[in-house]
Parts: structure tokens; sequence; C-alpha cells
């Protein structure tokens, strides 16, 4: 009886440390993708940009009025309703047209609150600078500040900071054609000699002798078979759920 609880014991410890391949590589060229924009929060409770001190929030909002038909030249504007922010999203590698992706909003001005504020449209730009995404939509912040007569006041968060989930629309795609591809590039989250030679022994136990080799403690390479020829999305659904 001992050894066979001794013998259950090891096998639920090998079964615990065992992780599958896709939780512990990631795919070549398969990617996230950074998006910045600038843009203009409005509807601010005076909270927004002092726009003496801040010349590039009455540019843009001058410019923005402009392109909507109103004329502001030689108006000393002094709303402080609006706050000039950055924009920066996260943009999936397989996003299609139409999805839509989460963005954050940080204000580059002296606005105290993005409380209450809503983002008026804004191009995301990639590294390529090209507009991948536009983003529009009402703020959701996580923090306050609260002043009294008396001046004190109190902060907490950081209500300079904001969010809005699904805030952007994707406009154009990433183009890439995973099917074609004749090797897969396997990178390790955590290099390691040993565990690069683990996956590529359950590859090649898995879709044959040869397929798989270790190029370095942080790559493995997968050939393509020609049986996966033109349908690599089925070699990697067989590859990524081996557990080593």
């Amino acid at each position: 009886v001992l050894i066979a609880l001794v013998y259950a014991a090891s096998l639920m410890c090998g079964v615990a440390h065992a992780a599958r391949i896709k939780d512990i590589v990631s795919i070549e060229g398969i990617r996230d993708n950074i998006l910045l924009g600038y843009g203009l929060v409005v509807g601010l409770n005076g909270s927004g940009d002092r726009l003496q001190n801040n010349a590039f929030t009455e540019q843009s909002l001058i410019a923005f009025l402009e392109r909507q038909g109103v004329n502001t030249r030689g108006t000393n504007l002094k709303t402080r309703n609006v706050a000039a922010v950055t924009v920066t999203a996260t943009l999936p590698g397989f996003a299609r047209s139409g999805s839509r992706v989460d963005i954050a909003v940080s204000a580059m001005g002296d606005a105290k609150s993005l409380l209450g504020g809503t983002l008026l449209a804004t191009p995301l730009i990639g590294a390529d600078g090209n507009v991948y995404a536009v983003a529009q939509g009402a703020l959701s912040v996580g923090g306050f500040s609260v002043g009294g007569d008396s001046g004190s006041s109190i902060t907490k968060g950081v209500p300079t900071n904001a969010y809005i989930a699904n805030g952007a629309t994707v406009e154009r795609e990433i183009g890439f054609d995973l099917n074609a591809m004749g090797t897969i590039r396997l990178g390790l989250r955590n290099p390691d000699i040993s565990t690069a030679s683990s996956i590529m022994h359950a590859i090649n136990a898995r879709v044959g002798p040869g397929t798989a080799k270790v190029a370095d403690p942080g790559t493995v390479e997968v050939q393509v078979p020609a049986a996966y020829a033109g349908d690599v999305t089925t070699l990697l659904a067989d590859i990524e759920p081996l557990e080593v």
C-alpha cells in the first residue's frame, strides 16, 4: 500500500509540473502592436487645462472648431472644460476591422481631473505611421480629487488617468498570412535549453521525427510538414495542447 501511495504521489507531482506548449511560448510574427494617439477630452467640469498655460491644447481646440466650421481666430478662449490627452491601445495580432479594443487615456497638460469627460474621435497610429484604429467615448476614471473652500484638497488614485473599455474601433488590419508559413519559430517566454529540448521532443513525437529542432535556448524551429502545407492553423492546434 505504501509503495502504491508513493507511486501515485509521484504521478501527481509530474502532472502538476507539466505545462502546455501554448502557455510557455509565443509564435514569432504573431504579437500585439502598440498604438498611440493625441486627442481632446471635453465636458470636464472646470478641471481641464488652463489654455493660457498650454498652447498645444488651445491650438488643438481651435483646429477642431475650425474643422466644424467655427472661426475662433482672434478670440480669447478661456474654457477649463477641455484637456489634451495621449491615448494608447494594444492591437492584437489578428484583430479584424470592426472589432473593438480597450484604450487608456492620460492628461498631458495641467488638467486636475478627467472625471466626466468624453474623448473626441482620435486616430490611433502604429509604429509604421498608419492609422489602425479610432477611439472615442465617455471616460471611466478610477481616482478623484476634491477641494475645499480653505484651499485643502483630497486626492485618491490618479484622476488624470482614465480608460474606455472597447473604446476604439479597428479600422485597418495587420496583414499576416499564417497558413503560408513554411517554418514556425516558437519563442520561449522564459528561455531554457532543457525546456526547449522538451518542446522539440514533444512536437517530434506528435507530428513526426525531424519536424522540430532547437535553434537556441529561447527558440524552437518547426518545419511545416507536407501534410500540413497551407494549413498551419491545424498544425498549431495539434502542437499547442502538448504538455512538457
